[in-house]
């Protein structure tokens, strides 16, 4: 045994990683623009005493954990399976997302408390200053929204999906921000800062709320909503040489990246090689699900207790 290596002891047909160039790149522009105009904001916010462009600053600093994240789980997705971690690190990509999720959800709630705040007790703001940093931030963050929009286009990744949910809630408070400054400059109606920070909120609370849902359901291992299990249960039957297909599973490791288990029932007179290959193949071609552990049985030798027994009596009666 000592004469393998780790690698070739824990081989893996197919590799558990997860190259991703275009993403890796997007997020480190993104990263830095985030941390720079995050210090102007928080700088300006808190100078021009206005809650919504407080909220906006809390919000990108939330950007800047959450793309960190995603960084580590980029560049984690990229190392190889090993005796402890034999689907590799992918998962971390997940985990990533239900934290990014988590902490927008956080931040929606802590930005529509402090607005109800603001309603009972309004504070004064400072026009001139909260449009100027609005505006640049509605430029910067509309610039990074199109460049992770397009990396998401190009490479499906459930981080740059959150990460992008992160400035389209920043670009909507942004814009939020510049509305409530004019208004707030004709008509001195102060409550319009608490209540587009609360807008805002709930908008940056639905995408955090989709977010966890998304990634809640792959670390539950549910059946991805792409795919209808039944269906697929149906065309393994239909594959010559299997009698019944039971103890079946399909999950997602990652984004895109999907496991399917089962065990089939088969006919005695059948090589079970060739029904693994034209198993296999149909999992492939027709949904694209290319690692998948099929489990030959025979009912006679293999019972499964009841169910068995009552297969048994179904084929005895399709036989008569």
């Amino acid at each position: 045994m000592s004469q393998y290596s780790e690698t070739a002891y824990d081989f893996h047909h197919l590799e558990h990683v997860k190259e991703q160039s275009k993403s890796r790149k997007t997020l480190w522009i993104t990263l830095v623009l985030t941390m720079f105009f995050t210090v102007v904001e928080i700088v300006g916010g808190w100078l021009s005493n206005s809650l919504a462009l407080l909220s906006d600053s809390a919000h990108m600093v939330s950007d800047v954990v959450a793309l960190g994240l995603s960084m580590a789980a980029l560049y984690l997705a990229t190392r190889q399976p090993n005796s402890k971690f034999t689907f590799g690190y992918l998962r971390f990509e997940i985990i990533a997302s239900f934290l990014n999720g988590l902490a927008l959800c956080v931040i929606a709630v802590g930005i529509f408390i402090e607005g109800i705040n603001r309603f009972i007790h309004p504070q004064p703001i400072k026009f001139g200053l909260m449009l100027t940093i609005a505006s640049i931030g509605f430029v910067v963050n509309l610039v990074l929204t199109i460049v992770l929009s397009r990396s998401h286009n190009e490479e499906q990744n459930l981080n740059i999906q959150s990460a992008l949910w992160h400035f389209i809630g920043d670009l909507m408070s942004s814009a939020g921000v510049i509305v409530s400054a004019v208004i707030i400059y004709f008509t001195d109606w102060l409550f319009f800062d608490p209540l587009i920070s609360m807008v805002i909120g709930g908008i940056i609370f639905i995408g955090g709320a989709k977010i966890l849902r998304e990634s809640t359901r792959i670390l539950m291992e549910s059946v991805p909503e792409k795919f209808d299990l039944e269906e697929i249960r149906t065309e393994l039957g239909k594959v010559e040489g299997v009698e019944d297909v039971h103890e079946m599973h399909l999950w997602a490791v990652s984004t895109d990246h999907y496991s399917l288990t089962a065990h089939m029932f088969i006919r005695e007179d059948i090589q079970p090689f060739c029904i693994i290959l034209a198993a296999n193949e149909m999992l492939k071609n027709k949904y694209g699900i290319t690692h998948a552990t099929l489990q030959m049985e025979h009912a006679t030798i293999h019972p499964h207790g009841e169910y068995g027994k009552q297969f048994l009596l179904h084929r005895e009666e399709r036989r008569g």
